[in-house]
C-alpha cells in the first residue's frame, strides 16, 4: 500500500507554472466536457437536438448552386 501512495505523490511546491496551468486547465476542459454531456445526453433536451441535426446538411444545400460557380 505504500508503494501506492508514492507512486501517486505530487510535489505541490516543485510545480512550475506550465504545470500549473496544464494542471487547470485539464481540470477545467474535464468539467466543461461533463457538463457539456449531461446537457446533450438529457432526455428532456432531445427534441430540441434533433430538430438541429442536420443543419451542417441544409448550409450545404443554400451555398450551392449557379450563384457560387456550381
Amino acid at each position: 500500500m505504500n508503494s501506492f501512495i508514492d507512486y501517486f505523490h505530487t510535489d505541490w511546491e516543485a510545480m512550475t507554472t506550465s504545470d500549473w496551468v496544464g494542471t487547470i486547465l485539464t481540470v477545467v476542459i474535464f468539467l466543461l466536457m461533463v457538463g457539456l454531456y449531461v446537457i446533450v445526453l438529457r432526455p428532456k433536451s432531445r427534441d430540441k437536438l434533433e430538430q438541429q441535426k442536420y443543419i451542417p446538411m441544409d448550409d450545404d444545400k443554400i451555398e450551392s448552386g449557379e450563384k457560387n460557380g456550381g
